[in-house]
């Protein structure tokens, strides 16, 4: 049976799932050597502010402070974000400790990609992903590669070169577009490959020595020079045709990047992967952000304009306004929050042993755990029969 599988059949309620996250990311930093372990982790389906943002760096430092050693290891999975808030994130990390483990259970995209790179070491497994840093730029609300921006500048000088003249088509494209502009571009562009370049050559290009095909020596210019080729490689919009390509683990070995694969150990392929299922459906609530250690956390919720709306709370009772998805009947279900309560007048009592909720009118069966763990994971208290 698999770990999400194995979950479900438990039927937890939100503070069982977060003891067990607990238990399983002590268990990482076991199998890691006692290192500790931060989580910067987004859910990446909701229509939230799930980026990495300026609003991040508090509560990451948060977390952080309560951190202690020299090594450290921290789970990411993100759709990217602002690549300066990244290089004040690894500021904070780097300044605390020596080094540094980024573990990529799933996805980290774009910025969660260079946030990647300030790692001693990479560890992935079969499911886990990264992306292209190729930048991306809003204009006249549109959102494209500044790479592919620049490349179709340069085909149209090409072209003026070769013909000796400007094709009118492209006039009113060229009217639209300001020095600035351009600029911004290049400079969005050398940001990125500049923070790769330096990360991968100070941090983990650091303990490599010698050159495994001629047995030479490793000099800092052979690893500033493997570093930009492996950032300009990353930053190619052309090379991964879409921002949102996944790069995976045997992409990294043919630009001679080394990745840990921790599928291959299996003890701590189980401990990741079961704390990634949990913290998955963690996020089945109306949370879209963690930051946590082994000991403490801080969320961040969202609530979705399609969800049912919150539950009405009176002292140690939340009345929950659900619509039947077949005969949009609207009924009241009393959830008692921490101690058993009486059924109120015109409410139907919350299905506890299954989450599951038969409408009275039309008999259809419908799973609310969501629901259950919206709340509690908002009140911070536990339904009860």
């Amino acid at each position: 049976m698999g770990y999400y599988s194995d979950y479900l059949k438990k039927q937890w309620d939100f503070e069982a799932l977060s003891r067990e996250r607990k238990i399983q990311l002590k268990k990482i930093s076991e199998l890691r050597g006692n290192r500790a372990i931060i989580v910067y982790a987004s859910d990446l389906m909701k229509n939230a502010p799930t980026s990495i943002d300026y609003n991040d760096i508090l509560p990451f430092q948060d977390q952080l402070s309560n951190l202690k050693g020299d090594s450290i290891d921290v789970i990411l999975e993100t759709p990217g974000g602002f690549a300066e808030v990244v290089e004040d994130l690894v500021k904070l990390i780097r300044g605390k400790f020596e080094k540094v483990g980024i573990i990529i259970p799933g996805s980290a995209k774009s910025a969660g990609t260079i946030f990647s790179m300030a790692g001693d070491e990479i560890l992935m497994g079969n499911s886990s992903s990264l992306g292209p840093i190729d930048a991306q730029i809003l204009s006249n609300n549109k959102r494209f590669s500044a790479e592919a921006f620049l490349e179709g500048l340069d085909k149209i000088k090409i072209e003026v070169l070769k013909t000796g003249k400007l094709n009118p088509a492209y006039i009113p494209i060229l009217q639209n577009i300001s020095p600035g502009e351009i600029q911004h571009c290049e400079n969005a562009q050398n940001f990125s490959k500049t923070l790769v370049t330096d990360w991968l050559s100070n941090y983990k290009f650091k303990f490599w020595t010698i050159h495994s095909s001629t047995n030479q020596p490793v000099t800092e210019d052979d690893k500033k020079a493997r570093a930009l080729q492996i950032a300009e490689k990353l930053c190619k919009q052309s090379e991964w045709l879409t921002h949102g390509r996944s790069i995976k683990m045997a992409d990294f070995e043919k630009m001679q990047l080394k990745i840990t694969d921790f599928s291959q150990i299996p003890d701590l392929d189980e401990a990741i992967m079961r704390y990634y299922t949990l913290l998955k459906m963690s996020f089945e609530s109306s949370i879209y952000k963690i930051f946590e250690t082994a000991e403490s956390q801080i969320y961040r919720f969202s609530i979705s304009p399609h969800s049912n709306p919150l539950p009405k709370t009176l002292n140690e009772i939340a009345a929950i306004d659900f619509e039947c998805p077949r005969c949009h009947n609207h009924f009241l279900i009393q959830a008692n929050l921490n101690k058993p309560a009486p059924l109120q007048s015109g409410h139907l009592p919350y299905p506890i042993d299954n989450d599951i909720f038969t409408c009275p009118n039309c008999q259809l069966q419908s799973n609310i755990g969501q629901i259950r763990l919206q709340l509690e994971a908002q009140s911070g208290k536990k339904i009860v029969k």
